[in-house]
């Protein structure tokens, strides 16, 4: 027999070789239950400031945060109200207006685009279970302003008139409402 010395060596190579630590139970009699785990790796630690804090939304998604605590709040080109053409997607070139705007998210609700299929099950007793079409939002980036007078889609520009600083269509020239 060999003395525990060369056994406790021949455990530490094999935990830096990788064998689990019921395969070397089994081959040494001496240390049949006992359980070893390897030490794990050192975390990696950056030298770069940190801006925002992710608080989590729920167990798969992440929310950025500022370090008041406040969400992160995405610019967009598109206020509600605002006509727009789809220019990516299923729904490409169809003309709708903007329902509603998703800041922390960058997501747009439109009118008739992005229609989904959703089944609801019946919640209370007696009650039967649903088929409901609704519309769901789309990236910000999927949609452009639309000119309704020269049928022409455009990117957004910022003047002033006045006194009063105003968002236009650069392609036309058209100044929009709100």
């Amino acid at each position: 027999r060999t003395s525990d010395s060369t056994h406790l060596a021949t455990m530490a190579g094999l935990l830096a070789a990788g064998m689990s630590a019921m395969t070397l139970s089994a081959s040494q009699g001496s240390f049949a239950g006992t359980r070893f785990s390897a030490p794990a790796p050192a975390a990696r630690v950056s030298a770069a400031p940190v801006f925002f804090r992710i608080v989590a939304k729920k167990k798969w998604e992440k929310q950025e945060m500022l370090p008041s605590g406040q969400p992160v709040r995405i610019n967009m080109h598109v206020k509600t109200k605002d006509t727009v053409v789809v220019i990516a997607g299923f729904d490409k070139g169809k003309v709708t207006t903007v329902v509603e705007v998703f800041t922390k998210t960058g997501e747009v609700l439109c009118k008739d685009v992005n229609i989904k299929t959703k089944h609801v099950k019946p919640k209370g007793e007696g009650e039967t279970g649903q088929i409901i079409q609704r519309e769901y939002p789309i990236h910000h980036s999927n949609i452009m302003h639309w000119s309704e007078t020269q049928k022409v889609r455009s990117r957004i520009g910022h003047k002033m008139e006045g006194d009063k600083k105003v968002r236009f269509l650069k392609k036309t020239g058209e100044v929009l409402s709100n």
